[in-house]
């Protein structure tokens, strides 16, 4: 006659307090996994000791606490990964002294190769608070085409790539972008958003390099407690080499791929793209999914659309007030599209301008497609909004990624751009919530840094690189982490499925050494875990 025993627990963890996010239950003490489920917990340590068999792992931490693996809801693995074989300059403080590092690559580099930097820095760390020019990069080399990447939408070409892209005086600016110029008009290196003109001339990564990237960086987030990235721009190449490395079972994180449209102009463009990802449709795995589609309402740090004018000095014309990255009446129409396909769009609006834009093209799209699921519109960032267009967005229905790391990091140069009190009013997460928005949180890497402590660190203090910002918006450490984890799985429609610990769900943990939710303050910014578990395998810390 067969046992009717149930196997025993691949994993049994016993901590001091394990947080499982269920509102108004406390927290418990002990959890136990089979498979790449959670299958019970215990307010006793000793509790499910009889789910033990000679097989299973104990992890016994009596002075750990076990929360939900965090979700990023808004960052750029992609962007991790291909920089991860890139010049490091993030520690540069001159011109002088990023020109030698990529020197320094040069020499060892050979000729006629692309020099590309890594994107997480901010200019105004150089002594100089700008831009390094053409010409002092072909200081560095001239025998290698080099591109400097700052964050998503700047980059600065040297002499041999300018040519090589066949940028000059007479090349008009990129759509929805600028190319800097010198008072005789010529390029001076400097592209706003000039990703279009300078792609065609990159060559394809090595498959090898890149899939060595995407493990290291998808390894890098989960070593912060981040379990799930929701990748903001991502192209078909990228999931094909995604979809090779989970075929590994080597990928670090879970990844919810929004699919990019950078450099597409025109409404077809985007057809061919919906065409390509229809295969995707019927992929159902756990570990890697196409969320949707990415749009961009307006640009960031130097181009986002606001109401009033801002940083003429910076700008071609007095009264510049920031950029349309497409004819709204032309993007309706793009987004429209999408959402019959039945897919997803997330929109990047910062600006207020661009935030009130925005909420008219979705109104104007629910209108005219109507009975769309929730969360089929999302606005990414939401930089930039006042009360009335947050109300807006709750009554629309619309969720919202905020990213209170980005501030964090480019507070000094928004500053510059916006003033103080515009900058002070990103990203406003207690007048969000007190509005009854659906907001989760994210990084923007590599404009702002990625880790789930750090995002805890700015969203409880509005702390940032020009000091407290904003303090009012501040929100308590509860709720922060509700961000990162119930908040963020409901975005992606897997609220049943992550987010907390309750037995059914996936074993997606995160196990720290001190307790992210009563961590002294000065602590908190430089809190890592200890492992991070997904679908029950360890990914960091094993």
């Amino acid at each position: 006659m067969p046992s009717s025993t149930p196997p025993p627990a691949d994993l049994l963890l016993r901590a001091r307090r394990i947080h499982t996010l269920v509102p108004g239950e406390r927290p418990q003490r002990a959890l136990a996994v089979r498979g790449d489920r959670v299958l019970a917990v215990s307010e006793a340590a000793d509790g499910l000791d009889g789910l033990a068999g000679p097989a299973t792992r104990v992890l016994d931490l009596p002075d750990s606490a076990v929360l939900p693996a965090f979700d990023d809801t808004h960052t750029h693995l992609i962007a991790a990964a291909d920089s991860a074989h890139d010049v490091a300059v993030a520690d540069a403080r001159s011109v002088r002294e990023l020109v030698g590092l990529i020197r320094a690559r040069a020499d060892r580099t050979p000729p006629g190769e692309w020099i590309r930097t890594a994107g997480h820095w901010q200019e105004l760390n150089l002594a100089e608070r700008r831009f390094p020019t053409a010409a002092e990069l072909d200081a560095a080399t001239d025998r290698h085409p080099v591109l400097v990447q700052r964050g998503v939408h700047n980059q600065v070409l040297n002499g041999y790539a300018l040519r090589l892209c066949g940028i000059d005086a007479d090349t008009p600016d990129p759509v929805g972008g600028r190319i800097g110029r010198d008072a005789a008009g010529r390029p001076d290196g400097h592209l706003l958003d000039g990703q279009a003109l300078v792609r065609p001339q990159l060559p394809p990564p090595d498959p090898a390099t890149k899939l060595a990237g995407l493990r290291l960086a998808s390894r890098a987030y989960a070593a912060t407690g981040i379990g799930t990235v929701r990748d903001a721009n991502c192209s078909p190449a990228d999931l094909a080499a995604l979809q090779q490395l989970r075929a590994r079972g080597e990928l670090g994180c879970r990844v919810r791929a929004l699919i990019g449209t950078l450099g597409l102009t025109e409404v077809g463009q985007v057809e061919q793209l919906l065409d390509g990802m229809a295969q995707w449709r019927r992929v159902d795995d756990p570990w890697l999914r196409v969320w949707g589609v990415k749009f961009w309402m307006d640009g960031g740090i130097e181009s986002g659309a606001l109401e009033a004018p801002y940083c003429p000095a910076h700008c071609p014309t007095p009264g510049y007030t920031g950029h349309f990255a497409w004819d709204p009446p032309q993007l309706q129409d793009a987004v429209e599209r999408v959402v019959r396909r039945g897919w997803r769009v997330g929109i990047h609006a910062y600006g207020d301008r661009g935030v009130r834009a925005l909420l008219d093209l979705f109104e104007r799209v629910q209108q005219r497609v109507p009975g769309l699921p929730p969360g089929a519109l999302v606005m990414e960032h939401g930089g930039l909004a006042g009360p009335e267009q947050r109300s807006r967005a709750v009554r629309l229905g619309i969720p919202v990624t905020i990213q209170q790391p980005l501030l964090h990091d480019v507070a000094a140069i928004q500053a510059e751009y916006w003033g103080r009190d515009r900058v002070a009013a990103l990203f406003p997460a207690r007048a969000w919530l007190e509005a009854g928005a659906d907001i989760s949180a994210g990084s923007d890497y590599p404009v702002g840094a990625f880790g789930a402590a750090h995002s805890l660190y700015g969203l409880t203090t509005r702390a940032t690189v020009d000091g407290v910002l904003g303090p009012e918006q501040a929100i308590d450490r509860a709720a922060a982490i509700r961000l990162h984890t119930t908040a963020a799985a409901r975005l992606t429609g897997e609220g049943r499925l992550r987010g907390q610990l309750t037995p059914g769900r996936l074993a997606d943990l995160t196990v720290w050494p001190t307790d992210p939710a009563t961590a002294p303050t000065h602590l908190l910014d430089g809190l890592r875990p200890s492992h991070t578990v997904l679908g029950g395998t360890f990914v960091h810390g094993g």
